[in-house]
């Protein structure tokens, strides 16, 4: 490493926020991140540890120790080249990745991890803004051609792999813009959709062709197809057109809660309300908003969905956010020689939660409330695990009031359209079934038909999502042409 001896000399460095009362006035990112010198610092902390944990902490196996030492060095540009050997897209991890790496960090042991997530934040920053980021064009064209059904991480990844092995790449997305659920799961003061739209461009120039508001299903002749998509394209029509095709859509069955009540009007999935937001930030017209101004609002979900409902109800002037978990609240810091290198169970709190939230911990929902045939109240109950198993507090009932309640208890598989079509089977969680074997890994029952991301392995982080399209760029690479340069 470039200093041996960093990691005792400099401590760690946070990225900035902006002020919360001028970050809540609108959906811009604000972030400050690290400059040149800051990060610099930053990398001298990371250590000649010998067996960099980080590597397999990291989803896509980023070459954390190599790039933090030539951003020591001062060589940015062979930084992102290495950083872009793992990972397409360090754009979207660096912004909104749990960064699973810092928790296996060799330093995380008894000392704060190396700051890796802000190191590739400032990596990609700086190559965007020197102009480094260029399409990279095949040598050769394969005369191969691949249908790749969801255009989110997963989808973008695979695609552009496979672009660059020379195969002919067509995305169909069902959305009106592509992105999946960096586009319309992720509010934009988490990540701005300019990230997404320059990367599109790199990738059109690329050769990969984007067919949007188009979803793959077998309706009926007369259907209007969906609201949201124009057109619709069969699977067997997909099979027939195309040498191999991947399917990368995302896991959008959101799990539900069946207590009484549940038909009161004013309760919704989270990824009803989110979607809405990032739509009228893109300068679309909407009629029927659903907003949290005024409106005392329950988050039901104590995961990053429901701290990205807090955000938005926050900004879009909320009386009160209180937001739900059902487990009880973890220890505020992990006991690291027990957990280290995995990633630990502790408190965590976002930024959204800094913003303004409630947050209640050992509570269940157990009916809603309302009058006129809309929301008024959550009753609630406190919870504890006695034997094994979760048992109600006697005489701990409650009642909330709630105006808007939103239900962000994360996805239970992928919507099943899609994989019925196509005959696909499913595992036993309603997921596509495709292993990741090196031989052959990727495909499903169906011949030529792959299954990659939150499609094949349930809801996940992006940076898995990168990773599962990533293989499965190889894997259908070396079905296509019977070996493969692809990186897996």
């Amino acid at each position: 490493m470039g200093k041996v001896t960093g990691f005792m000399e400099y401590e760690r460095l946070e990225e900035g926020y902006e002020p919360v009362a001028t970050r809540l006035k609108n959906y811009k990112e604000f972030v400050i991140g690290l400059n040149a010198d800051q990060a610099k610092v930053q990398s001298a902390r990371c250590m000649d540890c010998g067996t960099p944990f980080c590597n397999n902490g990291c989803p896509v196996n980023n070459i954390i120790p190599d790039f933090n030492d030539l951003v020591y060095r001062g060589d940015w540009k062979n930084a992102i080249a290495v950083l872009h050997s793992t990972n397409n897209f360090p754009e979207f991890t660096g912004r909104i990745c749990p960064a699973p790496c810092e928790a296996a960090c060799t330093l995380n042991v008894n000392d704060d991890a190396v700051g890796i997530k802000s190191i590739e934040h400032a990596i990609i920053d700086r190559a965007w803004a020197e102009g480094w980021v260029k399409p990279q064009l095949p040598k050769r064209k394969t005369g191969k051609t691949i249908a790749v059904v969801g255009a989110g991480p997963a989808g973008l990844a695979a695609a552009q792999q496979l672009a660059r092995a020379g195969h002919s790449v067509t995305v169909f997305e069902k959305n009106d813009r592509v992105g999946g659920l960096l586009r319309y799961g992720i509010p934009d003061f988490k990540m701005e959709k300019s990230h997404i739209d320059r990367r599109v461009e790199q990738m059109q120039a690329e050769g990969v062709v984007f067919r949007t508001g188009v979803i793959v299903a077998a309706l009926p002749e007369d259907s209007k197809v969906t609201n949201w998509a124009k057109e619709s394209i069969s699977p067997d029509e997909l099979k027939a057109q195309f040498d191999a095709v991947l399917l990368t859509g995302g896991a959008e069955q959101s799990r539900d809660l069946p207590v009484p009540g549940r038909e009161l009007v004013g309760i919704h999935f989270a990824m009803e309300f989110l979607p809405q937001q990032n739509k009228v930030n893109a300068g679309d017209k909407l009629k029927g908003q659903l907003r949290a101004d005024g409106k005392h609002v329950i988050v039901i979900g104590g995961g990053d969905t429901g701290s990205d409902c807090v955000g938005t109800s926050n900004r879009h002037g909320a009386k009160s956010v209180t937001q739900f978990e059902l487990m009880p609240q973890p220890p505020e810091v992990e006991d690291r020689p027990l957990t280290w290198p995995y990633w630990p169970i502790k408190q965590r709190t976002s930024s959204s939660h800094e913003e303004g939230c409630e947050r209640e911990f050992a509570i269940a929902t157990k009916e809603f409330l309302g009058e006129k045939g809309k929301v008024t109240g959550v009753k609630t109950v406190r919870v504890e695990w006695q034997g094994g198993k979760m048992v109600e507090v006697p005489g701990s009932e409650q009642v909330l009031k709630a105006d808007l309640v939103l239900l962000a208890m994360g996805f239970v598989s992928p919507v099943a359209t899609v994989l019925d079509g196509f005959g696909v089977s499913k595992d036993a969680r309603g997921n596509a079934k495709a292993t990741v074997d090196f031989t052959g890994g990727y495909q499903t029952n169906v011949a030529k038909v792959f299954a990659a991301g939150d499609m094949r392995r349930g809801q996940s982080l992006v940076v898995w999502a990168i990773r599962e399209g990533r293989q499965a760029a190889r894997a259908v690479d070396e079905f296509l042409m019977g070996s493969s340069d692809l990186p897996r």
